[in-house]
């Protein structure tokens, strides 16, 4: 069964169909008068539960009231450096105690924190294009970083030396600085408001070159509100969650991190991935902490799966606990939802709320929430209290742009960029695609349908759906699919690159038989192909037209590079980047030997 004693909120949305065929969705639950900033909250939980648990990572312990007393020393010595709203502070480092001390410190007195991905600054990334792209878009007065021999000599390189670089590992150093009075700090507090960037987080890149978008209070506020009008069970059980996506990403640095803050909980900061390699420090933690919520992606959940499936143990410490399961990123396979289902029901009896949200670094993070059950992996669920969702007619379906308090102002220093994000009457074009659950009941939800950009036409004239199709693609992968991309663009028939899961593949082979081949004679296995053909030829004799039918595949044995784009620091593939990289296959795959 379905856990259903938490406190949910009913689910009402209202829609405005509008002569020009555009609709307008919002939320019959009200959003809370928006107020209060997110250090504030941090404050709020020091005095009223001091002595529990705020962040922990592996043996160390940080209490409320530690962390207020330690967020108010660092900022008095930030502000006694080379920091203002025109200078900002850039963030090089992964996530760490230390990493959420300096950005409440900093967005406590108004300097904005520029939180970059470490790996802009990793060696292999030389000669660091993106990272000295936005060092000049920023102008930031000071860089924190993990490693500072390689940001000084980044910086040396690039025609920065004199830029301060200072240790996030060690913050040792901020005690040499003057700090500056506890007057002018209260000052500076006091003058924080809604409107303050907080943030500049940026955007994947995976259209063009990263966008640093400005996150103010005020969105950062509205989502947390929107979440406890629709959740109230937040209110009244202090969240638990042991949580590994990036603070430089909006789902982790905006949901995860600001939920345990604002509803006073406690989450212990992972230092493992959703990878074979570094799955079992994640299994570890898990094994320490009983979460109430867990946060993921679809490559985590795939990741974690054969350890809650092989050990009941385990399984009953995980789910014991567990209100509800959170998948972003990407819709969750239904495949993967099963077997989470499975899994939960076969270790405590009940299945958790398993959750989505829909938004983007321009929405901090949400603009649609999924709080109620339904049986569609690629369901947006419905506006967040506070924001309205245009649906604009676009072919066969809708093209979704967005307003409320949660959207940005704009992106960092770029007005025209900015302009060029907004329609006439002030909603974000966010390129996402969507259609609705029941025509004649918006209540039951919105459905993904893709990006408006990266569908195709064949020389047919007949158009691709990339998201649809290949969420169906890998739906029915039997575990074997990874993830696809789909060609075909000017062309008279789709094909799909395919990844595919290693260790699933493996397993079909025995251990004897995958023992004896590398990576890539997996991948390429006679039985593999065979297998995988007879998957998508299952899936052709459910198709009715051309642009969902797939007429030939490659499977490829190098994953995804993140290194080049190609995949996201949170798991998701990146369509275009691919294509771009890996254009030579592509032509190849429209040779005889890869037709189904």
């Amino acid at each position: 069964m379905i856990a259903s004693d938490l406190k949910v909120a009913a689910v009402d949305v209202q829609a405005e169909r509008r002569s020009d065929g555009s609709i307008l969705l919002s939320n019959g639950i009200a959003l809370p008068p928006v107020n209060g900033t997110i250090p504030q909250r941090l404050a709020h939980w020091a005095n009223i539960q001091p002595q529990a648990l705020f962040l922990t990572q592996g043996d160390r312990e940080l209490t409320y009231a530690q962390a207020e007393a330690e967020r108010r020393r660092i900022a008095a010595r930030l502000l006694a450096m080379p920091l203002s709203l025109e200078r900002p502070l850039m963030l090089l480092g992964q996530n760490s105690i230390e990493h959420a001390l300096v950005v409440l410190a900093a967005t406590s007195v108004g300097i904005p924190v520029a939180i970059v991905s470490p790996t802009y600054a990793a060696p292999e990334a030389r000669p660091w294009a993106k990272l000295l792209r936005v060092i000049g878009e920023i102008d930031p007065g000071l860089v924190i970083a993990d490693h500072t021999d390689l940001a000084v000599s980044m910086l040396a390189e690039s025609g920065r030396p004199g830029l301060e670089v200072r240790s996030l590992k060690d913050l040792g150093w901020i005690d040499a600085v003057q700090p500056i009075s506890d007057t002018i700090v209260d000052a500076m507090e006091a003058d924080v408001g809604l409107d303050t960037v907080a943030k500049l987080l940026f955007t994947s890149g995976s259209t063009g070159h990263p966008k640093a978008v400005a996150n103010t209070q005020r969105m950062m506020v509205s989502n947390m509100l929107g979440l406890s009008a629709i959740w109230p069970f937040l209110n009244d059980r202090p969240p638990v969650s042991v949580d590994w996506l990036p603070w430089n990403h909006t789902f982790g640095g905006n949901c995860c991190f600001n939920t345990t803050l604002w509803f006073g909980g406690h989450s212990h900061i992972d230092d493992g991935r959703p990878t074979l390699k570094s799955i079992a420090k994640t299994v570890d933690a898990l094994r320490r902490w009983r979460p109430t919520l867990f946060y993921n992606v679809p490559v985590g959940f795939e990741a974690l799966l054969p350890f809650l499936e092989s050990d009941p143990v385990f399984a009953r410490h995980f789910f014991g606990d567990l209100d509800f399961i959170f998948n972003g990123g990407a819709p969750l396979p239904t495949a993967l939802r099963k077997r989470v289902e499975a899994a939960a029901l076969g270790s405590v009896g009940r299945v958790p709320m398993i959750v989505a949200g829909w938004g983007s670094t321009e929405t901090a993070p949400f603009s649609s929430i999924l709080y109620f059950d339904q049986p569609y992996a690629n369901n947006l669920g419905a506006p967040m209290p506070g924001t309205t969702i245009k649906m604009m007619p676009n072919e066969d379906r809708y093209e979704l742009r967005v307003r409320g308090p949660n959207v940005m102002p704009g992106y960092w220093r770029d007005p025209t960029t900015t302009a060029n994000a907004f329609d006439e009457e002030g909603f974000y074009k966010i390129g996402d695609a969507a259609k609705f659950a029941d025509p004649n009941d918006p209540s039951a939800g919105i459905l993904f349908d893709g990006r408006v950009a990266e569908n195709f036409k064949l020389t047919s004239g007949t158009w691709v759906n990339v998201g649809a199709l290949r969420l169906a693609i890998v739906n029915a992968g039997e575990k074997l699919i990874s993830d696809v991309v789909i060609t075909g663009h000017g062309r008279g028939e789709v094909g799909i690159l395919l990844f595919p899961n290693q260790e699933a593949c493996r397993a079909l082979l025995g251990e004897d038989m995958s023992a004896m081949f590398g990576t890539e004679a997996v991948a390429e296995h006679p039985l593999i192909r065979e297998r995988l053909s007879a998957i998508l030829r299952r899936h052709n004799d459910r198709q009715m037209g051309s642009s969902t039918r797939i007429a030939r595949f490659m499977v490829l044995a190098e994953p995804p590079s993140a290194h080049h784009d190609e995949i996201t620091e949170k798991g998701n593939v990146n369509q275009r980047r691919i294509l771009e990289r890996r254009a030579d296959l592509v032509e190849r795959l429209y040779e005889d030997a890869y037709a189904l």
